[in-house]
């Protein structure tokens, strides 16, 4: 960390504990500022509320983000009559397993959010229960049975986090209501969390803590929390806000779409909680939150749902859909409504995401470098990779969450029109063949990870960005298979290679181009006419074009065989989230891949994918318009046309002369873009290792020495 950033973080530490001493009336003011955001009402200025009403509620929820999100619904009238009526008289539901083991999606926790939704019932004025003598009662009896049973899960997030940040909740909205012993036990229930830990973790528990301080109505303890929780305001941590605007938790892993959204959500709501008082946060916090969402969150949004790549663990039905909504929800109310800087943000996510036309003015490329994470957004489409690195987890499996997702970080590639491409997908997927993986074709159990430590036993894994365009590189070394895999991203086009493919076992080891959902026929090129590919159809040759609900895809010069196949599948959301019961899903798959045998020494690979084109397109794209000038253990080397661009990953020193015929010698491996306009170059470099201080090369015979920047990986430019 430089010392700028270090300067930054001190101010930031210092100005959060140095607000002044808060008053009795401003605990008032937090308390009401609780129910004016709790309680419903009819307001709905980005009509959010509307979009949510549209969606379905689930009816089994684990992960907290759309827990909250589902808070959000209009309280069903129906529903809340059947929690009237059926609680028993030793205040517990019937529907509810109160002895679950499950350490996800535990089951006593419903009683908890019931209770919470019966609290709100009891406040809302827009319903015939306002301040209902029968609801209270309901209310009294269903606490009741919590505070003598004290309900506990395997899972000491349920104990110290959900249980006392749902019931908190109700406790303050209801505290005029408890009775002292009510009110001695709530507090009990609250004494589970404790300042600690880190990240959104952290920010949870002094929320929780906080919550228990207004029961107490301890002003010094309040105070204390919000300053706890405003530390966590910065960039640049072990874990929390990076550098390159992602999340992290759980050590160096990407954590967009599960605790970097609760901290995003949580941060938004004590901005509203903490405003008009002394603990409000200042306009240089809320600044950071805000480019953590225009920055970070809004890159890895597309019509409305979230990269699966930025999901982390949490691949729940209808993930997609909820964690973006949630987000869109959080970055509506930052800042209380009351700060501009967070009102352009929020309008600018919403009007991409929410509007009629969904206008996508985000067009680009990022390299999230600190995160081995690849976006690339154009006016009609965006593609994603995700990597993993010495530096970087790629992914968790753990208190049964994504038990199938061991690959999802081996640079899983998926690329997006209408974001529905491959929503709800993952009870029928092949695992071993997600988008852009090289891996193992096998029926064996799907391997288990036990740890957050990196698996991928390689440094040399990044991105170069001009911020329009690039590359991405990885070399796996992972599970018994090695490869050099890169990507290169242009205006109209994917291109991905794949080099020194090898691998330690007598299996099958396949690269999958695409997995997806169908909608319209998979048809291929054969004899200058589109054929539809029915069930499952090898293929061989120089060259293969298919084309499947807008996106061309074109295979050349590969040694081995093609495999398309379109088949009616059947799985279980169980299989993937322990949490859900099990139930048959089914529905119509689309795949593509490529087989390169048993125990491979050194195959290779290359295809591009067409996003939003035509048959036409696909079968008129011409293929001399990319030059590929090497692909194997050395480099992976290509040259554009249509943009004079020459795209090179050198995992090793290596020479070669360009297609102007200037001579290039790279020196220090690494990830590079040579851009020639009207005979001036532009080279954009970065080391993928991150052990760098210079790169060295040599251009037209002149030595080049190019500093990298402080942060490592980083795309640095200069003119040759």
């Amino acid at each position: 960390m430089n010392i700028r950033k270090i300067m930054v973080s001190i101010v930031l530490l210092l100005s959060s504990l140095t607000v002044g001493a808060v008053s009795h009336d401003e605990l008032l003011r937090i308390k009401q500022n609780f129910s004016d955001m709790l309680i419903p009402s009819d307001e709905d200025p980005f009509h959010l509320k509307s979009i949510l009403i549209s969606i379905p509620p689930e009816e089994e929820i684990s992960d907290q983000a759309v827990v909250e999100l589902h808070q959000r619904y209009p309280l069903s009238m129906d529903r809340m009559k059947l929690y009237i009526s059926s609680l028993s008289e030793d205040g517990r539901w019937p529907d509810i397993n109160y002895e679950d083991k499950k350490r996800s999606g535990w089951e006593p926790k419903i009683h908890a959010e019931r209770i919470l939704e019966l609290v709100k019932l009891y406040y809302s004025q827009q319903t015939p229960y306002y301040q209902s003598s029968n609801v209270e009662a309901v209310i009294h009896k269903a606490l009741g049975y919590w505070f003598r049973v004290k309900p506990v899960c395997l899972n000491w997030w349920y104990n110290q986090i959900g249980i006392p940040k749902t019931l908190g909740t109700a406790f303050i909205l209801f505290e005029q209501k408890l009775t002292p012993e009510e009110k001695k036990a709530a507090i009990s229930v609250m004494e589970n969390a404790k300042f600690g830990m880190t990240g959104q973790n952290k920010v949870w528990l002094a929320g929780n803590v906080m919550m228990r301080a207004l029961l107490q109505n301890d002003v010094a303890l309040t105070k204390e929390a919000r300053d706890i929780i405003a530390s966590e305001i910065v960039t640049g941590g072990a874990e929390g806000i990076k550098d390159d605007w992602c999340f992290h938790q759980h050590g160096s892993q990407q954590q967009f779409g599960n605790y970097g959204l609760s901290f995003v959500s949580g941060m938004s709501f004590f901005s509203g909680v903490f405003a008009g008082t002394s603990l409000a946060f200042d306009e240089q916090q809320l600044g950071i939150i805000s480019a953590l969402i225009d920055k970070g969150y809004r890159w890895v949004l597309w019509k409305g749902k979230m990269d699966v790549s930025a999901l982390g663990r949490q691949l729940f039905h209808h993930a997609q859909i909820h964690k973006a909504l949630s987000l869109a929800f959080a970055a509506s109310e930052l800042g209380g409504g009351k700060s501009e800087q967070c009102s352009i943000v929020a309008k600018t996510l919403l009007d991409e995401n929410y509007s009629s036309r969904q206008v996508n003015s985000l067009i680009g490329h990022k390299h999230f470098w600190q995160s081995d994470y690849t976006i690339h957004r154009r006016p009609q489409w965006m593609a994603s990779v995700k990597m993993a690195s010495k530096r970087v987890v790629g992914v968790e499996m753990m208190n049964g969450d994504n038990m199938q997702g061991y690959y999802m970080a081996d640079g899983a590639t998926y690329i997006y029109k209408n974001g529905e491409e491959y929503l709800d997908i993952f009870p029928l997927w092949d695992w071993r063949k997600i988008p852009g993986v090289t891996a193992f074709e096998a029926d064996a159990p799907m391997p288990l990870i036990k740890s957050y430590q990196p698996r991928n036993q390689s440094s040399f894994v990044g991105g170069i960005s001009d911020g329009k365009q690039g590359m991405a590189s990885m070399e796996i070394n992972r599970a018994g298979i090695k490869a050099y895999k890169s990507w290169v991203f242009t205006d109209d086009f994917v291109l991905c290679l794949g080099a020194g493919i090898k691998a330690d076992s007598n299996l099958v080891v396949t690269t999958s181009i695409e997995q997806c959902h169908k909608k319209g026929e998979l048809t291929i090129l054969q004899e200058g006419k589109w054929r539809s590919v029915g069930d499952k159809q090898t293929y061989s040759g120089e060259e293969q074009r298919f084309f499947h609900n807008q996106m061309g895809y074109i295979l050349w010069n590969n040694p081995k065989n093609c495999v398309a196949e379109v088949n009616h599948r059947t799985g279980q959301w169980h299989d993937v989230m322990q949490m859900y019961r099990p139930k048959d899903v089914e529905g119509d798959i689309v795949s593509i891949y490529l087989e390169h045998g048993v125990s491979p020494q050194k195959s290779t690979y290359q295809y591009l994918m067409l996003p939003t084109t035509n048959q036409e397109k696909t079968k008129l794209f011409d293929l001399s318009a990319i030059q590929l000038i090497r692909n194997d253990e050395v480099a992976q080397a290509v040259y554009t046309k249509k943009n004079s661009t020459w795209w090179i990953t050198a995992y090793r020193p290596l020479k070669i002369t360009l297609t102007s015929g200037c001579p290039l010698e790279i020196l220090t491996p690494g990830i590079y873009m040579l851009q020639e306009t009207k005979g001036k170059y532009k080279l954009n470099c970065a080391d993928p290792t991150h052990l760098q201080e210079i790169i060295k090369l040599k251009f037209k015979n002149k030595d080049i020495i190019v500093p990298l920047l402080e942060e490592k990986g980083q795309t640095v430019s200069v003119n040759l």
